[in-house]
């Protein structure tokens, strides 16, 4: 299975699928059901206009109500991966190590290409449809590659591993 480049898609380790699903169950259920009961109980004290607990708790729910939204639309665009083969070629799922040209070989930066949701502890995640992850998707280890950056320079990197993310 080839993980897709399509706009909008987000490609996510099943492990974070599950992650992902288990935080919208949670915020669904409990999280949801413990704020209603709080704004429940704050109305009942009375004034809505200086309750601070009633406003406190409104502004939570919105929160929460914000993020069950975000994790929705990700999850409803996300298409699970298995971990891409280990052939050189940067791909959603990929670990990929770089340089910008003219840097020192041992001056390399390395982050995972997928969602940000997914970030692992210690490693940045890029997009696929990042300016640098969208110039490397697609290319092969010891490539050079042009992409411009967000500041509109146009720069130069070279792809020095891309290996499979197995965390």
């Amino acid at each position: 299975m080839t993980p897709s480049t399509e706009q909008g898609t987000i490609w996510l380790t099943q492990a974070a699928f599950d992650k992902l699903q288990a935080e919208l169950d949670e915020l669904r259920g409990p999280v949801r059901e413990e704020i209603v009961q709080r704004i429940s109980e704050a109305r009942d004290e009375g004034d809505l206009k200086e309750n601070g607990g009633y406003h406190s708790a409104r502004e939570e729910q919105g929160k929460n109500e914000g993020r069950i939204r975000q994790l929705e639309d990700m999850l409803r665009r996300a298409e699970v991966g298995e971990t891409p083969s280990n052939d050189g070629v940067v791909e959603p799922g990929m670990v990929v190590t770089y340089r910008f040209v003219g840097d020192d070989e041992d001056e390399t930066e390395t982050f995972l290409l997928g969602a940000r949701e997914i970030e692992p502890e210690g490693l940045t995640a890029y997009s696929p449809q990042s300016p640098l992850g969208s110039a490397i998707n697609g290319r092969s280890k010891g490539e050079t590659v042009d992409y411009e950056a967000p500041n509109g320079k146009t720069l130069q990197v070279v792809i020095v591993d891309a290996v499979p993310y197995t965390g």
